[in-house]
């Protein structure tokens, strides 16, 4: 997780330094006004200013000030729980920490409590499903890298949790750690679906797609960006699979610096992972060998076998190609953890 420690006065600013040194579970730039701040901050004289700049570039806001310069900045920018930033608000004396934008989803409570636990601090975490110690549905698809197909439903179940009804679970997944509130009753009013299949087993249903597809992307030297964004999504098209549910992409090492490639990544949001040739080669599966293949990269496939060895498990989609690309699919395994929180 990236976060943006923004302070105002002299006390933020040294408590933006410790959070600096000594919260390794996050990667953090500071942002000092210029009056309070030191050789290792970057200054600046507007908060209004800067968090128009910065709002949509870390995955977390961690205002070191009062809640009211952090509520009026942030305002004009919130867009939606599924893409706006952690916001969390501390106070420059260090004694709270609150989460106040994007709690579930975008790990601001989580986040909250870890801080907190840094500098000794308490997090005041204000969402009813957290403070009475509820499932909350918005924390489970965080944790567990799932897709929430429609807000209005997850609203929904986490209605019923705080009203005590029992949430019926019908899961293609294997799953640990039930809550209470969670029983695999068809029975139920409202419930959760987790596949990828169209089905809605409760009267409402909460449906969650996982996210973890790996593509393999394989190309000739200096194609096109748009190339490889065609094929892909008319791969993905024809195999009916949701680009949305694509978490990385993986290719042989000699590809790393692959423009076209990178663009894809940057456009979707998704990690590149690259293997040797020696590593895909040692990968086991059944895959399309192509002897042209191997004498230009020294292995026979490339994207059915860096999909299945970065995801760690099986093909879902074999080798598709036209234009000088090549694209395969493999799906990670899965377990999901209701115990599993976030950050």
């Amino acid at each position: 997780m990236r976060a943006a420690v923004i302070s105002i006065t002299e006390r933020g600013r040294v408590l933006s330094l410790h959070i600096k040194k000594c919260a390794d579970f996050i990667s953090t730039d500071r942002f000092c006004i210029r009056s309070h701040s030191d050789f290792g901050s970057r200054c600046f004289e507007d908060p209004a200013g800067l968090v128009s700049d910065i709002f949509n570039r870390y995955d977390a806001l961690i205002f070191v000030c009062a809640c009211g310069i952090a509520v009026r900045t942030i305002a004009p920018h919130i867009q939606s729980k599924n893409t706006d930033p952690a916001v969390i608000v501390i106070d420059d004396c260090g004694q709270f920490v609150i989460p106040i934008l994007s709690g579930h989803i975008g790990g601001a409570n989580a986040l909250a409590v870890r801080l907190a636990e840094l500098i000794g601090a308490k997090a005041a975490v204000t969402t009813a499903t957290d403070t009475g110690g509820r499932f909350s549905p918005d924390s489970f698809a965080a944790a567990n890298d799932l897709i929430i197909t429609e807000m209005d439903k997850a609203k929904a179940v986490a209605a019923a949790v705080l009203e005590s009804e029992k949430i019926g679970l019908v899961s293609e997944y294997r799953f640990v750690g039930l809550p209470k509130e969670i029983v695999e009753d068809t029975g139920c009013k409202t419930g959760i679906y987790i596949g990828n299949a169209d089905r809605t087993p409760f009267s409402v249903t909460l449906k969650l797609i996982p996210k973890n597809i790996v593509l393999g992307i394989g190309c000739k030297r200096g194609t096109d960006f748009s190339a490889i964004d065609i094929l892909v999504r008319m791969a993905l098209y024809k195999a009916k699979i949701p680009i949305e549910r694509v978490s990385d992409v993986a290719t042989i090492d000699i590809k790393k610096d692959e423009h076209g490639i990178l663009e894809f990544c940057e456009k979707y949001s998704l990690k590149l992972r690259t293997y040797t040739a020696k590593d895909l080669m040692e990968t086991d599966g059944d895959f399309t060998s192509s002897m042209f293949v191997k004498k230009i990269t020294g292995v026979d496939n490339v994207c059915e076998r860096s999909a299945v060895k970065c995801s760690g498990g099986r093909l879902i989609m074999r080798k598709y190609a036209a234009n000088g690309v090549t694209v395969a699919a493999a799906e990670k395994p899965l377990i999901l953890d209701f115990e599993r929180k976030i950050l």
